[in-house]
């Protein structure tokens, strides 16, 4: 997902441990610090504190905002530069084809917690070895404010390009899982889509984008809907609406508050098509020269607190892998925990595709949000992100 804005509040307050605020390259090699990439959801004071404190390290990140951009830096950097990397777990394979990334051994990281299609090692493993095990995942799919719109209409992924909905609706500014749900729309497996497909997926963007008044990344979308500036998240899930108060500004709980602010009203669902599951897998740099740290920083964010931390963290809020995660009732219920199950089922893996087809749907929504741009409607950049991720 893309950073969010509210973040440069959040590093004043929080410089002393946040260098990527400051200084985007890594930290050179130090046995007190390790090098993160990472979605803005990790860089919280009480997620990183415990372990800086208990390790006496300090943790450095630098923000993500896609796959690709992984891939860039990785290429780009020296041996030793990176240690850990957070990102989608469906392009670790590629990671690992590549020799960047560590094999991790099935037995440091107990999955019995985990759901099992959440657990599963499919989708970060490489030639049977071991490079991502799951820390947080959620849903593309659709957010709505239940006040203005019916649930029942939303449980038809199609309703969204209704005329009634013209002008209450955003779109969540990130190619793939967009164009992925469109798919849906459409009855085509995203992960399988032909050169056929092609014509039909543009003329079902076109009409979408139609239909919305904003295309905006994470906070831009959160904002909206809390705002009431839409009704309609398309692409959203529970990092768009769990935690989020008025003004779009995502809650955590403190030590002060036990419970975040959540607004009811504020929802998600899965229609009955279905929608994208997105999965953020923990991965160690093959030339990481602090393997043993980064191995005991990724066992610490699969450990109950931590997950719990990670679930409401202050850019976006999202499913922890595992159901141990200590969770009020409220939390839950923001985060639809006891429908998971059957989210899960209806649920698709995020695609992943040859470079020609990512490149043609990247064109496709690339020349959709440039004919939509006027000057009083937005046609809303695009992050290059294969995910979010949000």
């Amino acid at each position: 997902m893309s950073a969010c804005s509210r973040r440069g509040a959040l590093a004043a307050t929080t410089a002393f441990i946040i260098l990527a605020a400051i200084q985007p390259a890594p930290v050179r090699a130090a046995d007190d610090v390790l090098n993160v990439l990472t979605w803005c959801d990790h860089e919280d004071p009480e997620l990183l504190g415990p372990f800086e404190q208990a390790n006496r390290v300090r943790v450095h990140f630098k923000d993500i905002d896609s796959t690709s951009a992984v891939r860039t830096i990785l290429h780009q950097s020296q041996a030793g530069d990176w240690d850990v990397v957070i990102m989608e777990e469906t392009a670790a394979p590629q990671l690992a084809a590549a020799g960047l990334l560590m094999p991790l051994d099935p037995a440091d990281f107990p999955s019995d917690s985990v759901p099992a299609a959440i657990a599963s090692p499919a989708s970060g493993s490489y030639q049977g070895r071991l490079y991502s095990v799951p820390e947080k995942y959620g849903f593309h799919a659709v957010a709505f404010n239940q006040a203005h719109v019916s649930t029942q209409d939303m449980q038809d992924i199609n309703a969204i390009w209704q005329p009634r909905y013209h002008g209450h609706i955003a779109i969540y500014d990130s190619y793939l899982p967009i164009m992925s749900y469109i798919a849906l729309a459409l009855g085509l497996d995203p992960a399988h889509l032909t050169d056929a497909d092609l014509p039909a997926l543009q003329d079902k963007l076109a009409a979408l984008r139609a239909n919305a008044t904003l295309v905006g990344d994470t906070a831009s979308v959160q904002q909206a809907l809390a705002d009431g500036v839409v009704d309609i998240v398309v692409g959203g899930g529970a990092w768009t609406t769990a935690g989020v108060g008025e003004g779009g500004t995502v809650s955590t709980p403190t030590a002060h508050s036990d419970t975040a602010t959540q607004r009811p009203e504020l929802t998600f669902t899965l229609p009955r098509q279905g929608g994208i599951r997105w999965q953020h897998g923990i991965s160690i740099i093959e030339a990481s020269q602090r393997k043993a740290l980064a191995l005991a920083f990724a066992q610490y964010l699969r450990t109950p607190a931590a997950q719990a931390r990670l679930a409401t963290s202050s850019c976006f809020w999202g499913m922890p892998a595992s159901t141990s995660a200590p969770l009020d009732a409220d939390m839950k219920a923001a985060l639809h925990w006891d429908q998971q199950p059957a989210y899960i089922a209806a649920s698709h893996p995020f695609p992943v595709l040859d470079d020609a087809m990512d490149t043609k749907l990247h064109t496709i929504w690339d020349k959709v949000m440039k004919d939509a741009a006027t000057p009083d409607q937005p046609g809303g950049g695009d992050n290059g992100g294969e995910t979010a991720q949000p």
